[in-house]
């Protein structure tokens, strides 16, 4: 049998939904703050458990005020990429699956993240520096709805290093490439938009240009 395109993404979307959850929820109840896994024994592929507040990568915007604002407009978002998806580039048969595939992956990695800020502040107690986090705990969880952490995970310090003395301004100080801390939906963000502006920025301007 035969899935209609429709059913194709979301199972697309809602597969990658399920992924970057129980990447999330494994980390927060087997890890405390900072703590460190080497990957297949290399320190250049780690993963490393923190939260962030704010945007994605652990950037932040205006504290708590920020932060609801932040994920209103998230919800907001997320509603016109569903309505853009549903309304427009399922009912065009000339939109090519690549921007139909580009576009869900953005929209994956809103939905993951916004999950975090929506729920886990009810789900979980709070993870700290020495405390691993607990599922449902009696006291109630660590932070009112729209306010929980995201969960960030994945640590690529591929060059970590101390740059010679000769360097100006920085010489003998210690050099990471990559700090970013990020998680699964993140990279759905990332590669969602770097596929569409590289691979299919011409399908997606002419689709624009003809509505």
């Amino acid at each position: 049998m035969k899935l209609s395109k429709g059913a194709a993404i979301t199972l697309l979307i809602a597969g990658l939904l399920v992924i970057d959850q129980i990447i999330k929820v494994a980390v927060k109840l087997n890890m405390a703050i900072g703590d460190s896994i080497f990957v297949f024994g290399q320190e250049w592929f780690q993963i490393c458990f923190t939260e962030n507040s704010g945007f994605a990568f652990g950037m932040q915007f205006g504290g708590d005020i920020g932060k609801i604002i932040l994920t209103l407009f998230r919800l907001v978002l997320i509603g016109l990429i569903i309505y853009f998806i549903k309304k427009r580039l399922l009912r065009d048969r000339e939109v090519s699956t690549g921007v139909l595939v580009g576009v869900s992956l953005v929209l994956v990695g809103a939905i993951g993240n916004v999950i975090d800020c929506l729920f886990y502040g009810r789900l979980f107690s709070e993870s700290t520096w020495f405390d691993v986090a607990t599922f449902l705990p009696e006291d109630g969880g660590y932070a009112p709805l729209l306010m929980g952490k995201v969960v960030d995970m994945f640590y690529f310090p591929i060059i970590d290093t101390t740059l010679p003395e000769w360097v100006p301004f920085k010489g003998g100080e210690r050099f990471i490439f990559f700090r970013a801390i990020f998680n699964f939906a993140d990279a759905c963000i990332s590669v969602g938009a770097v596929y569409l502006l590289l691979f299919q920025r011409r399908n997606l301007f002419k689709y624009f240009e003809h509505r």
